[in-house]
């Protein structure tokens, strides 16, 4: 079958690199057909490459080819995830078997794609127990678009981790990079490139949403709803970072608050029993999950947005450690539903339900990794009752016997 390209967002990003490379640095005078200029400056850096590769942005064929290819650079990073997270093989196949993924990437030229493959090179630095660059890596992806600090509540806890005190210092570069690559433009134009790239309070038509789509219109619109989906969010948050995700190193709120108000040096051992612990597939499980929270909670989402957790939800499923007949189902379930266009109350629905049962069942999925000795999640001595000064002990004198006669007159025939 055969589907032609449609024309969304790439005619107004043209447009607005094309404003950028005249030589415009002020966000509030930088607009294309679909509004204004509301991306950070990583966008419009990459947006502007592909502008001259494809002739101002008219080959549309040769940008479908980027695309195809940048589709492919994905998967195959997906995949290494998968491999060092060591999902199960029937996992795999899922992965490639999105339509809704096919359109995002090769017919509707999406800028999620580059932010989510960028922040995936994250991930893998981070299972790499390479935290630093992972942190300069992520920031860069959310340069490109923001959706990506859905993984920073995960990620700050991963870091606080495996870091102690120094997180601060990942914390630092992740701004630095923020302030540098938007310097361009903030330079002149501060306020109005923060207000326009980091706009929070921006409101999406009810049309176009794919989730909770089955509220009335007149209560999904409202602050009162957006402000409970983001106490639901941060809750869920709270709930999964005490039960789950601190196991490592078996931290409690007041050892956090102590690393964070009063940060001292660990004990080499603890240190490096809890980076132990810290596998790939731990990295793996607690990122995809924070960010599938964030999904679950976000009031709006676009088509394209699926392309922010849709490379995850095999590797998710096969966490829940049910049936793979009922995983199998769960997403094609959530394929289905992103396939409907325009979304419905049912679609929108299946939507929310899927991605609640999926979080649910992540929960119990990873019960036994806090009890289980072999799944890296042991629990370590409190880390308040340890001290760096702890001496080894100290062999009483009075267990210390001088050699008798016949031992030395031994020791000496053997030498």
């Amino acid at each position: 079958m055969k589907v032609p390209y449609t024309e969304i967002d790439w005619k107004a990003y043209m447009e607005q690199v094309g404003l950028y490379l005249n030589g415009e640095r002020d966000y509030a005078k930088i607009r294309g057909g679909t509004g204004p200029l509301v991306y950070p400056a990583g966008h419009v850096y990459i947006f502007s490459i592909l502008y001259k590769i494809t002739n101002n942005g008219e080959d549309i064929f040769r940008a479908q080819m980027i695309f195809a290819g940048l589709y492919m650079l994905t998967l195959a990073l997906v995949f290494l995830l998968y491999v060092k997270a060591k999902a199960p093989l029937y996992a795999f196949p899922l992965v490639i078997l999105s339509k809704r993924l096919h359109s995002i990437y090769m017919l509707r030229l999406f800028n999620d794609t580059f932010a989510i493959l960028i922040a995936y090179l994250s991930v893998l630095a981070w299972q790499n127990h390479y935290w630093l660059i992972g942190s300069i890596i992520c920031s860069f992806a959310v340069s490109v678009k923001m959706n990506v600090l859905l993984f920073l509540p995960a990620a700050g806890v991963i870091l606080l981790q495996a870091l102690g005190p120094r997180a601060f210092r990942a914390a630092l570069l992740m701004l630095q990079v923020q302030i540098i690559v938007a310097y361009p433009f903030t330079s002149k134009f501060f306020v109005s490139y923060v207000m326009r790239a980091f706009d929070f309070h921006r409101v999406f038509l009810y049309k176009w949403t794919v989730n909770w789509r089955f509220v009335d219109e007149s209560v999904f619109l409202t602050p009162e709803f957006a402000q409970t989906l983001l106490i639901v969010h941060g809750l869920l948050l709270l709930f999964f970072i005490f039960t789950r995700w601190i196991k490592p190193s078996n931290m409690n709120i007041i050892n956090i608050i102590q690393t964070i108000v009063f940060p001292s040096p660990r004990p080499p051992a603890v240190h490096k029993a809890i980076l132990a612990k810290m596998t790939p597939d731990y990295v793996l499980k607690t990122l995809f999950t924070c960010n599938l929270i964030g999904v679950l909670c976000a009031r709006s989402l676009h088509y394209q947005f699926y392309s922010w957790f849709a490379w995850s939800l095999p590797y998710m499923l096969s966490v829940t450690g049910w049936n793979p007949l009922l995983q199998f189902v769960i997403w094609a379930a959530e394929e289905w539903a992103w396939n409907v266009f325009p979304s419905t109350k049912l679609s929108s629905f299946v939507v929310v339900l899927t991605n609640g049962i999926l979080i649910t069942g992540v929960w119990f999925g990873t019960k036994k990794d806090a009890e289980d000795p072999k799944s890296g999640s042991r629990t370590l001595p409190e880390m308040s009752s340890i001290s760096v000064t702890e001496s080894p002990p100290i062999i009483p004198a009075t267990t210390i016997r001088p050699a008798t006669r016949g031992q030395r007159r031994r020791k000496n025939v053997a030498r």
